[in-house]
């Protein structure tokens, strides 16, 4: 038996109960909630996850992560919408990063929708 461990996405939950559930089939229910899960995705490099979680019309064909880039924060900084019984959110986050290139900081702010119950990241601006 493995012991469950920090989720990354900095919820203060174990893995197992925090992203963990959405990485294996279970929808998220808020686009905060997606948005964290698909941080840790990046984490673990879980690409599959990623496309399945885009929204097919912004989908790209592919999703290549670069193994030179270590993910080692996220702060949700706000979030409009996203919620249950919203069809429509958008999260602003920042997720730090060290790369052969040192530390870095990715800012976006993502769109997500809601559809068929289960929410999708559209696009972002950085």
């Amino acid at each position: 038996m493995t012991t469950p461990f920090p989720c990354p996405c900095g919820s203060d939950k174990v893995y197992p109960a925090c992203c963990g559930r959405f990485h294996e089939g279970r929808p998220a229910p808020t686009a905060a909630a997606l948005m964290r899960s698909r941080y840790t995705a990046f984490v673990f490099g879980l690409t599959r996850y990623l496309s399945e979680t885009w929204h097919p019309t912004t989908r790209p064909p592919s999703i290549d992560l670069d193994p030179g880039t270590q993910w080692s924060g996220l702060v949700i900084e706000s979030t409009e919408g996203g919620n249950a019984w919203d069809t429509e959110g958008t999260v602003q986050f920042k997720a730090t990063f060290m790369s052969p290139d040192g530390l870095g900081v990715l800012r976006e702010r993502s769109r997500f929708v809601l559809e068929d119950n289960r929410w999708y990241y559209v696009d972002g601006v950085h």
